[in-house]
């Protein structure tokens, strides 16, 4: 009997992890593209305000680009931003594009590379696979050691007041994700956790994913969840740890890695209408619903839990039942100590809310399908209820 069932694994084709390589930008974009002529760089208003961009930016005048800088990204970016960013490669006849921030940043990016060079409208490419043609280059740096967004073939836009769409396809990979921790280096605590703590939800939620975990996306999330679980404490304790930012940048990506083939599952269906209904940044959205979907999910995958906690709390001992507890209440300890809110409450959520968050979390059936347990509406409110 075959123990591995079929499976297909994709991911972006170069990735440089290395302290100071933002600064060889230049030299990394005419080393793999010779041909750019003029790039792009996506960012949000915040990052530019940092001055981090102004050192890649000025690698990439040195090797002879032509520079323009899109810095209008917003948090859960609209479809305007995204309609008014693809203007703005077009304008400057862009032939490379390059994301520099978090994952709002590297979605724009995405949508801007598939987009800037073609006649489809942005409303035609949602859903999955309907992209058509191929894309600008497309290099990602993350800001953050959270989305994974670098190495993820989806870019997700907010299409109306509360609602999300996401596009997914093969052409949303990059051809170079770029991992430099000095750019993570003025990242806060609090964000620094939330982040964190949203790409071991990741890791988490691909090892045990119904539909398509593999022992590629496996192998991925039990070392991202080493790494991310050794060193979110350390970044967020010393912000200026530049080992412990790299290894959570590392641990992000590869994070990002696994739950693109593996995909995520009921934590993020039942974060997804906390942050687009209350504006809650969406890693801690999954941080405040993780152990309640932990603990619901445990009578089916205990046993993949288990495992997990060999990693984060490697002196866990007795029943299988007994370490897949201590793996949720490793989760709540990081929580706890990192100082990040914890429940529902925290973050303005009242009682009188939890049917209408129930409700549209059901709707997040791509992601509910892939859950280990099956959640109905009356449990999706119970999660809420008890995260209250």
């Amino acid at each position: 009997m075959n123990d591995f069932p079929a499976f297909a694994f994709s991911t972006v084709a170069h990735v440089v992890s290395e302290l100071g390589a933002a600064g060889r930008l230049g030299e990394h974009i005419t080393q793999r593209f010779p041909d750019a002529k003029r790039a792009l760089l996506v960012t949000d208003p915040g990052f530019l305000k940092t001055g981090l961009v102004d050192v890649p930016a000025a690698s990439l005048r040195a090797a002879g680009l032509q520079v323009e800088v899109y810095s209008n990204v917003v948090a859960d970016p609209p479809e305007q931003v995204v309609l008014e960013a693809v203007a703005a490669a077009r304008k400057h006849r862009t032939d490379i594009v390059i994301g520099i921030g978090g994952g709002s940043s590297m979605d724009v990016a995405k949508l801007i590379a598939v987009l800037a060079g073609s006649d489809q409208p942005l409303g035609a490419i949602y859903g999955i696979g309907n992209v058509k043609g191929a894309r600008l280059p497309l290099v990602q740096i993350p800001t953050t050691a959270g989305t994974g967004s670098e190495v993820t073939n989806i870019a997700i836009v907010t299409t109306g007041a509360t609602t999300k769409m996401g596009v997914v396809a093969p052409q949303l990979y990059a051809d170079l994700a770029l991992l430099d921790a000095e750019l993570t280096l003025g990242l806060p605590p609090l964000v620094t956790a939330a982040t964190g703590i949203d790409a071991m939800v990741h890791a988490i939620e691909a090892y045990t994913s119904r539909h398509k975990k593999n022992p590629l996306s496996d192998l991925l999330a039990r070392k991202a969840l080493g790494l991310l679980s050794a060193n979110l404490i350390r970044a967020c304790e010393n912000g200026r740890d530049l080992a412990a930012r790299q290894a959570m940048l590392l641990g992000a990506m590869l994070a990002g890695q696994a739950f693109s083939n593996a995909p995520v599952a009921a934590v993020h269906a039942l974060a997804y209408p906390i942050g687009g209904i209350f504006h809650v940044p969406h890693g801690l959205s999954n941080s405040l619903v993780l152990p309640h979907v932990l603990r619901f999910n445990a009578p089916e995958a205990a046993g993949l839990y288990a495992e997990l906690a060999e990693i984060v709390v490697p002196e866990a001992s007795g029943s299988v039942e007994a370490r897949a507890e201590a793996l949720v209440v490793a989760m709540q300890q990081i929580a706890i100590i990192s100082g990040i809110e914890r429940t529902l409450q925290q973050v303005g959520i009242r009682e009188t809310d939890l049917d209408r968050l129930a409700d549209d979390a059901m709707l997040q059936t791509r992601l509910l399908g892939n859950n280990p347990r099956t959640v109905t509406r009356d449990d999706a409110r119970a999660i809420y209820a008890a995260a209250l």
